[in-house]
């Protein structure tokens, strides 16, 4: 993504903390990109927008670390943008949106790879830059930006989100994101979602040397209560993708949820099956198919 955000509401007790991890973040960024020297800071997408002659010497250019709304801007490398989309398993057919979008890199990246993007920012600058970068990216019609509050914005129309939030921060979206259609892909740079563990991580080392970690969610249909599946009660307890619960009188073992998708263990043998509404079906191992309806 394009930038890291931090904290920044020092009046309220329960922020103290998020503002020292901010200040880290900031401190130790701008430390490493001094060290490195202006190569380090990029504005424009990597292996996207090359600068040019005629580029205006007044145009606007962000500097790592600067305040905005609820958070700082500081770039993220272009290497974990991509890793943040592969793990996304992003498509052409996928719409993606990039909260807190700031130089537009990963919105950019994302279009150059034939989705549909779109940026939310606070920072009207920022936005403008964005696109211009686009442009000069040759993918303005599918990279688009908008001047918004994230916390304002519908997320609803979005296949994946990408972000780089402070965990306070995400986990004040988490409600709303776990409203959102089962299966949609959330994508985060290092901040966690709280109680909400990840579907899966990953670090990576070339050309990052701070907060190089991608961190996918997938947003799981809710299935938590009671089942009829062929007479027998399926009674499931669900903890976001986690489950526990019983098929008649026998515990469930190994069950969880990905996205629509349910598994379990039950008696030795394992179901797996496509949860749609008040319906599941699918097939258990050697035993053929089965279905499930809401109580």
């Amino acid at each position: 993504m394009q930038r890291a955000h931090a904290f920044l509401s020092p009046v309220r007790r329960r922020t103290v903390m998020a503002s020292a991890l901010a200040l880290a973040l900031s401190l130790a960024v701008l430390a490493e990109a001094r060290a490195a020297g202006p190569a380090a800071l990029p504005v424009t997408p990597a292996k996207s927008v090359a600068a040019t002659p005629e580029a205006k010497s007044d145009a606007y250019v962000p500097d790592v670390g600067q305040e905005g709304k609820d958070v700082i801007w500081v770039p993220t490398p272009q290497t974990l943008v991509d890793k943040m989309l592969d793990m996304a398993a992003v498509t052409p057919q996928d719409r993606l949106m990039d909260l807190g979008s700031g130089d537009g890199r990963t919105v950019i990246t994302a279009a150059q790879r034939g989705l549909t993007a779109k940026g939310i920012e606070y920072n009207p600058d920022l936005v403008t830059l964005s696109r211009s970068n686009a442009a000069q990216a040759g993918v303005a019609s599918r990279a688009t930006f908008e001047v918004a509050d994230l916390f304002e914005t519908d997320l609803s129309q979005a296949d994946v989100i990408t972000m780089f939030l402070l965990s306070t921060i995400n986990e004040k979206l988490r409600p709303r994101l776990l409203q959102l259609e089962p299966g949609t892909r959330i994508v985060s740079n290092t901040f966690r979602m709280g109680d909400w563990e990840p579907d899966a991580s990953e670090t990576i080392t070339e050309a990052c040397q701070t907060y190089c970690n991608a961190l996918l969610w997938i947003v799981p249909a809710k299935v938590d209560g009671q089942w009829d599946v062929a007479g027998q009660t399926l009674r499931l307890e669900q903890q976001y993708q986690r489950l526990t619960g019983k098929l008649g009188s026998s515990e469930i073992s190994d069950a969880r949820m990905d996205g629509r998708t349910i598994s379990f263990t039950a008696d030795g043998v394992r179901y797996t099956g496509e949860v749609n509404g008040t319906t599941i079906s699918g097939s258990a191992a050697g035993k053929g198919e089965w279905q499930a309806r809401r109580i």
